[in-house]
């Protein structure tokens, strides 16, 4: 049989992951702190043959790390990053890291991510404040205080770029590698009375969307040409009764 149609069949079978990749990136595009689901695309060549032939692959999906669009809530337990930083909380798999800054305290006064989750310190201890005391007062490195009196501060912590992240519910990550701990809050910052949305650009996966249809269309010309060229050789090459 030949390569085109292996080709092609590569190419329909990598369209279809991209579709469920843009399937959820637009269903969470409303999602406070949603990092995006990307794909890398590569080649694989086969020397099965005298010339090499390159298939399309699957593709790699990984996280995208850009940041979301930042609104003002005036929420004081609301914060957004600035910066590559994420918040740290603890799951029952281990502690996540996450852009949703959407936080709430507990009736004992643990600080919470939304969906219920401790959130950590820089040390990796879980925060509370104190339940009557009043507003808290979040600063530019994450400190927190209630009436003037320091109860505790957000832990900050970076992602390596080549560590590979998995996800942790809507909005959480988890590195493959060890996070560190920020220290200089020069270049990162936390807002307090803000949010960070999801990091999906509408138009952008729509694109991607009428892309993909052409691309599969294409592809499924191909291997119409291809099954048509095939039983055009067998009717002149076959033998004649």
């Amino acid at each position: 049989m030949q390569s085109a149609l292996y080709v092609s069949l590569s190419a329909q079978l990598a369209t279809e992951k991209r579709l469920v990749s843009i399937a959820n990136n637009i269903a969470n595009m409303n999602t406070g702190g949603f990092r995006a689901d990307e794909i890398k695309f590569e080649e694989v060549l086969s020397r099965a043959g005298a010339s090499p032939v390159a298939f399309s692959s699957t593709g790699a999906n990984f996280i995208s790390r850009r940041a979301g669009a930042i609104t003002k809530t005036d929420n004081p337990l609301d914060v957004a990053i600035q910066g590559e930083a994420f918040i740290a909380y603890s799951t029952p798999n281990g502690t996540a890291y996450t852009r949703d800054g959407r936080l709430k305290m507990a009736e004992n006064g643990n600080l919470q991510t939304i969906d219920g989750f401790q959130v950590l310190d820089a040390g990796g201890a879980p925060i509370a404040l104190t339940p009557d005391g009043g507003d808290a007062t979040i600063g530019r490195d994450g400190s927190i205080t209630q009436n003037n009196v320091a109860v505790g501060a957000l832990g900050l912590f970076t992602i390596p770029h080549d560590a590979k992240l998995s996800r942790a519910g809507n909005s959480g990550v988890m590195p493959s590698k060890p996070t560190e701990v920020v220290q200089d809050f020069t270049s990162t910052a936390v807002l307090q009375g803000h949010s960070e949305g999801s990091n999906v650009n509408p138009m952008m996966e729509l694109t991607k969307l009428i892309t993909l249809q052409r691309t599969f269309e294409s592809a499924n010309s191909t291997i119409k040409e291809t099954e048509d060229s095939v039983m055009s050789a067998i009717r002149t090459l076959g033998p004649s009764t």
